[in-house]
């Protein structure tokens, strides 16, 4: 009877598990497919450009309940710069702002993850623009998990930081007659970022 009953639990917590499905812990790869990385910057005072990087890779290691595991490293490449505007964006690539021919690529290491709770936090790491690299802390928002309909473990989530581009030797300023520059000098990074957990 008692062997029955060993046995009826084993079956239960087996079951229990199996429904409650995988933690999703692991090294997560970045969907370029289904991310984004935006920046905005203030153009005349009057309005907000916005624009983006097309090419990028990364990856992130995540275990949900377990921040202090956390940690994520990208690539960007600076001539994948896209605002919408072909003329803007060669000026963008030239040596005035990114020089992508001395500098080709966009990086950032996190350092650390402080949760507030489940789903907000700060996301600390090294961000380096134009070669010059300077210890960043970003708004992070977990967004959760997900079985997506091919058997895939995604994760998601958004991080939000504004930075002065001067900081990072973009040093091009143009005013204009009554006062005020072209282009403001504050840039607000926006990465919208979903990950698939990697299969061995």
């Amino acid at each position: 009877m008692k062997i029955a009953r060993i046995t009826t639990l084993v079956f239960l917590f087996l079951f229990v598990v199996a429904a409650a499905g995988p933690l999703a812990a692991g090294e997560y790869e970045i969907d370029s497919s289904h991310s984004t990385i935006g920046f905005q910057v203030r153009h005349m005072a009057i309005s907000k450009t916005n624009g983006s990087f097309e090419d990028y890779t990364g990856s992130f290691s995540f275990e949900p309940g377990n921040p202090d595991s956390w940690s994520c490293e990208a690539v960007i490449q600076a001539k994948s710069i896209n605002t919408n505007n072909e003329k803007r964006d060669d000026h963008l690539r030239s040596d005035e702002f990114f020089d992508v021919a001395n500098f080709p690529t966009l990086t950032f290491k996190s350092t650390g993850v402080a949760m507030e709770n489940d789903s907000e936090g700060t996301l600390k790491g090294d961000l380096t623009i134009h070669g010059i690299t300077k210890p960043v802390e970003m708004n992070l928002e977990a967004l959760g998990t997900v079985t997506d309909p091919w058997g895939n473990e995604r994760a998601g989530f958004t991080a939000t930081i504004k930075i002065n581009r001067k900081d990072y030797g973009l040093e091009y300023h143009s005013v204009m007659e009554a006062g005020g520059l072209v282009v403001g000098d504050e840039i607000k990074i926006t990465l919208e970022i979903e990950g698939i957990l990697k299969k061995d």
